[in-house]
């Protein structure tokens, strides 16, 4: 597990579901089933029909910090029948292990999404994650479409967001 200072080009082709579109609609499961929330609990159904973004990050992580407030600015100005964010929190130091740590630093850095708490890395691994921060971008149905790794990718993010808002 390593953060990452440099910016990586997107991983997964843009707005293309590969083929095994409907493996790929699975990677979303293992998000939903993190048994640990903060700020909410996501469901299938809070998701049904949504453009999802799944934000993998630590709290004390600064590439991590650099991509927060595009995600702030998506979840004001998009609306919520549209883009859901999601947070997977998966710790790297022992301090980010600890919950009270997690809420102070999501309440100070104004994360008010969802966020699953990923102490075990169970969401990390069945995603095959290797970075923070990483965001996984889902279509209304639920395919991955793109993996954004690092920071300095607000454009791409944005450009995937608005155009698979735009597929109806």
């Amino acid at each position: 597990m390593k953060r990452i200072a440099a910016v990586f080009l997107a991983l997964s082709a843009p707005f293309a579901v590969a083929a095994g579109a409907r493996a790929q609609t699975d990677r979303l499961a293992p998000v939903l089933a993190a048994p640990d929330w903060l700020n909410g609990r996501v469901g299938a159904a809070d998701v049904a029909g949504k453009v999802v973004i799944v934000d993998v990050f630590t709290f004390d992580c600064i590439n991590c910090k650099h991509v927060l407030p595009n995600l702030q600015h998506l979840h004001a100005s998009v609306p919520a029948g549209d883009l859901t964010i999601i947070g997977v929190h998966a710790p790297e130091t022992p301090a980010e292990r600890e919950r009270a740590n997690v809420v102070r630093e999501l309440a100070r850095q104004g994360v008010v999404w969802p966020v699953a708490l990923d102490n075990s890395f169970a969401v990390w691994k069945a995603l095959d994650n290797e970075y923070w921060p990483t965001q996984y971008i889902f279509d209304r149905r639920g395919g991955l479409r793109r993996t954004v790794v690092g920071e300095g990718q607000d454009d791409v993010v944005n450009a995937t967001v608005r155009a698979l808002i735009a597929e109806r």
